[in-house]
């Protein structure tokens, strides 16, 4: 079972300017995500077919789904990423220099909304792990353009600490590859922290 550590070359590219990838998302590293904000080149909107609809409502398990993540999701997204910030500052402190201690509920707001519109734009999307009634954020999955090559997609995902080693997070484990292979239009997905080690994906050529 996958647990987390939790391709044809673009024709164009598409440059996003980022404080941090924070919010239920994350930040990334060697400097081009920081606080002080940042740039980073990826892949343009020739990643995914033009006609492609992303999925707006995906079912996990019974009681649980996936939706791209909004703005307004705010006061759920960001005690779930500060309460378990040590744990997945540990997963992803190295890759994506995130979750920032200093983050506060403005600046992940203001990171979401980037979200929100990256998603609109299929420029990458970040989707948020939620109960039916939506009253709290569970965790999230990342589905980006590749930084590197050798894949036409990059994937992750992670769950709030208490979900660690139970029923639910495992579903989660075993739902994103199959929902992947069978909702969405990548050949050859990478799973950073999973395929391969995060050292092994930052010493990828960019």
């Amino acid at each position: 079972m996958l647990t987390p550590m939790n391709t044809p070359p673009p024709v164009g590219r598409v440059t996003l300017v980022r404080p941090w990838r924070a919010a239920a998302c994350r930040g990334r590293t060697e400097n081009r995500w920081a606080p002080g904000g940042g740039v980073v080149s990826l892949p343009g909107m020739s990643w995914l077919p033009e006609d492609f609809e992303h999925p707006v409502h995906e079912p996990v398990l019974d009681g649980y789904h996936l939706r791209p993540i909004r703005a307004d999701d705010t006061e759920i997204d960001y005690p779930a990423v500060m309460g378990s910030r040590e744990r997945l500052w540990s997963l992803y402190g190295l890759p994506w220099s995130w979750p920032p201690a200093t983050m506060t509920v403005e600046q992940d707001r203001v990171d979401l909304a980037r979200h929100e519109r990256e998603a609109e734009a299929h420029q990458s999307f970040n989707y948020a792990f939620l109960d039916t009634a939506e009253g709290a954020l569970y965790g999230c999955v990342y589905i980006d353009p590749p930084e590197r090559p050798g894949a036409d997609a990059d994937i992750s995902w992670w769950v709030v600490d208490n979900l660690v080693g139970t029923p639910v997070g495992a579903a989660l484990d075993a739902f994103v590859p199959k929902w992947i292979a069978s909702r969405w239009p990548f050949a050859q997905p990478r799973y950073p922290g999973i395929d391969l080690s995060w050292e092994e994906w930052l010493a990828l050529p960019e």
